[in-house]
Order: structure tokens, then sequence, then C-alpha cells
């Protein structure tokens, strides 16, 4: 789609020269350090940098062309920018809205099942496999890392009409859709109706926007309120919040997937490689069952299978078919991705995000690996849980001692309360360690290491927990 007709799509006004009108751009970015070539750049007006403050600096990295707000721009300064670039700018009121409408008007007219999926702990790894399954079905269009905000999203449709791709390129959206306040999903989901919509858990995440679990519920259920009518729900029977809301809607459809309560979708006898390599299980659907060789580690990647297994059902596929494309699975970078170091030390690089259901799974799932001689914790500080964080803190400290972890590093602020509850529980004081640093937390490691440790590395994103790896990877 050339720049002429996006402009149309978003209604803006702009002086484009023949040239760019004609147009039509590699890619959509809204950040001035990593636009590429032929990118057309949108100029957010960011909480604490306006990006219409780049926009000469996005024109000399070769973008075709910015999106911008006329009155933001600085011309006054530097007046001879505006007659240079004049030809590619797109003037708007309001860039994220435009943004936002570019992407509602191409999903509006595609008319093609959009898939849609929210939770508070897995909800990428659970997108990436319904992406995964689907694409049994037909060519799928994913989000990309977790790109599911109200920028991400229409980002991710962006690639739908650019770089030479056109919609009817595809025959599945499968669209992450995140949010940490009221309203947001029920604006993702405005943009993009799902003809599907997914429910993978209700858990502790963000609790400091909302104050309690039934609150938190309330906000991910407006993925069940914008399921296109005639669409169907995808909830995990076995959390209790979630499978309330079948109860919300009777024009749409339900499939229910869990691995205790009786559902639609089930997985039984499960069974976990010692190496963590793979998990096995029985998936059950109304169509029959077939073995699957799930090669992710974990009881919940288990239910992120089923959840991905429920939207292939609802399309048609068999559970044979499902399980084939299962058995590909990898795992996205910092979520679950296993490091083996030549020394015998084996890392479990979880450092992408976290909040207590999140750590408490991958715990399980690292209980579960056998021929290991410890089992070692580097637990960063869970952000966004509200009041009740240092209680939560320290009753998930109180877990891990139950589980016998051998050694656990709290990283930053309120790990305090992590390691603090590790000591209540029974763990000794000298095997609790609380650290400032990741350059603190990293040395204690290095210090401790031997062959056949097994680490678990999580915390949440803005503790950066990941610098704890690049410290290991720089010695080991």
């Amino acid at each position: 789609m050339n720049l002429h007709e996006i402009t149309r799509l978003c209604g803006a006004g702009h002086h484009l020269d023949d040239l760019a009108a004609e147009t039509e751009p590699e890619g959509f970015s809204i950040d001035s350090r990593e636009i590429k070539p032929g990118e057309l750049f949108i100029a957010i007006p960011g909480e604490h940098v306006d990006g219409h403050r780049y926009v000469r600096e996005v024109f000399e990295k070769g973008a075709c062309a910015a999106l911008v707000v006329h009155k933001r721009l600085d011309w006054e300064r530097n007046p001879e920018d505006f007659n240079r670039y004049l030809g590619r700018l797109i003037f708007v009121e309001n860039t994220v809205c435009s943004l936002q409408q570019i992407a509602a008007r191409v999903i509006a007219a595609w008319h093609r099942p959009v898939i849609g999926i929210t939770g508070s702990a897995g909800k990428t790894t659970m997108k990436d496999l319904t992406a995964l399954v689907l694409s049994d079905a037909g060519s799928v269009l994913k989000s990309y890392g977790n790109l599911n905000t109200g920028y991400g999203l229409p980002l991710t449709v962006g690639r739908m009409i650019s770089g030479g791709v056109k919609p009817s390129d595809f025959n599945f959206a499968v669209l992450e859709m995140g949010m940490s306040s009221f309203g947001e999903i029920a604006r993702l989901v405005d943009i993009a109706p799902p003809t599907v919509g997914v429910v993978g858990n209700v858990g502790t995440a963000h609790l400091e926007f909302f104050g309690t679990q039934e609150a938190l519920a309330s906000a991910k259920g407006e993925m069940v309120d914008g399921i296109k009518p005639g669409g169907c729900a995808v909830l995990n029977a076995d959390d209790p919040l979630v499978i309330k809301m079948r109860e919300w809607r009777s024009d749409i459809g339900t499939i229910t997937f869990g691995v205790e309560s009786p559902a639609d979708v089930m997985a039984r006898e499960l069974s976990f490689a010692g190496d963590l390599s793979e998990t096995r299980f029985i998936l059950k659907t109304p169509e029959g069952e077939s073995p699957v060789i799930l090669p992710l580690s974990g009881r919940h990647n288990v239910y992120n299978a089923l959840a991905a297994a429920s939207v292939g059902h609802w399309f048609g596929l068999s559970p044979e078919r499902m399980a084939a494309r299962l058995r590909s699975a990898v795992p996205a970078k910092m979520r679950g991705e296993l490091i083996r170091f030549a020394n015998g030390v084996t890392v479990i690089d979880d450092s992408y995000n976290s909040n207590p259901e999140a750590l408490i799974q991958s715990l399980r799932a690292m209980l579960d690996a056998s021929g290991y001689k410890r089992r070692i914790v580097v637990a960063g500080e869970m952000l966004e849980l509200g009041a009740t964080a240092p209680e939560l803190h320290y009753q998930c400290g109180r877990q891990l001692a139950a589980m016998k972890i051998d050694l656990l590093i709290g990283l930053r602020g309120l790990a305090q309360s992590l390691v603090d509850g590790a000591i209540a529980g029974g763990m000794k004081p000298e095997l609790a360690i609380f650290c400032h640093t990741h350059e603190e937390a990293a040395q204690k490691l290095i210090n401790e290491l031997a062959p056949g440790d097994l680490i678990l590395v999580k915390g949440s994103r803005g503790v950066r927990t990941e610098r704890v790896i690049e410290e290991l990877r720089a010695v080991l």
C-alpha cells in the first residue's frame, strides 16, 4: 500500500511529492533509534520524549516519510528542514489515533479471522503456539515479541500493508493483547475485533492498577466482551475467574481447556523430560486424541499448548495435525530458554518478565528436572503488584523454601521480602542472599557455581535480570 493510500486510511493532510505519494513503506516504526531505510516513522509524543524531536534524524537514516502533528514540529529554529522534508510529511491531529485508525481500517476491510490472546502469564508463548498450530491451515500474521499495546498491535497490523506485503497474503491474524489498566483491551479489540478470543489466566500481574484479582479479571474479560457475535471464547477451565466468563454472553461459542477440571480440550498422562528438553502428554479434543511431544518444559506450557489446540479445534484442525505442529515449537528468547554452558552449568533464562504465579510455575518446571546436583534461583523484584507486593514476595519466598531450592539470590527492592520469606520458611540465611545490583548478584552466583547446577533466572522486565546472564556468558 503506498503512502497516498495510507494517508486516506487515516484522513491525513499532506504535501507529499509525487515520488513519495507512490512509495510503499518497507515498514512502520515509532523508534527513531531503530528506524530502517524506507520505513514510515510515526512520531509519538511520549511521556518523557517526543518523537517529533527526531524527525530530521529519521530522514537522515532513510525514512521514506513521517506521520506528524504539525504544531509539535519546531520549524522556527530550522526552517530549512521544513522546506527540505515537506514533501515527505503526513500531517494528522493525533499520531497515536491515526496509527490505530490505519490498523482498524485494514482489519475491517480484510474480512478474515482475528485471534486475540490475553492472560496474566504466558500469553506470548500462547500466542506463538497458536500461530504455529494455525500455520497448518494457512498463512498467519502474528505479533512479534510482545507487541501487545495500543502502539504494538497497530505496528503488527502495519506489516500487512508494507514491505511488499498485502492483507490477502494472510489467512489468520494472531494478536497478543496486553493491559495494565481498564479499557486497554477494550481499545485493542475495537481496533481488531476477534473472531476467537483467548483468556489464558488471571493472576496477580498489574495488581497495582486494579487492587483485586476480581477487578483484574473484569479487565481481562474485555476480551470476551469484544468477540464478534458468532465467534468463540477460549477459556481456561482450571482458573475459576476465567471460567466464569463463559456465562457473560449467549451469542458466542465457548471452548474450555484444562488439566484438572473437565474441559473440551484436555491434556492427560503428562510427563516431563529430566533434561527440560520436552514435555509429553495426550491431547484430548472432541474430535479424538493424539500424543504430543512439546519441546518446552513445564506444566504451564501444557496450558499454553492446550489454548493453542482449542483455537485449532475451532478452525477444524484434527488433534493429529495440531500435535505435529506443536512438535516444532521453540522457546522464545528469555522465556524459558535453556542455556547449557560448557562447564556443566545449565541456565533457564526466563528473565523477560515475572509475577508470583509465573515464578512458581517456573520453579515447578525446575523441580521436574532430574540429573542436576543443585537448583539455584536468581529472582528479581516483581513489579506492579500494588499494596500487597511485600506480602506476595514474602509468601513466594516461603513456597520457594518449601520446594527445597538449594540457593536463592534475590535481586533489587522487594526481592528482600522474597529472601525474608525463604528464611522464614526454613532456608539457611547463608543460602538466601539479597543483592542490590546485577553485578553483585552475578558475582555471588559465579562464586557459587559448580558442574551440575541448574539455575533459574527470572524477574520483572524493569529489573533487567538478563544482565546477570550476560555476566555469566562473559566468564563461562
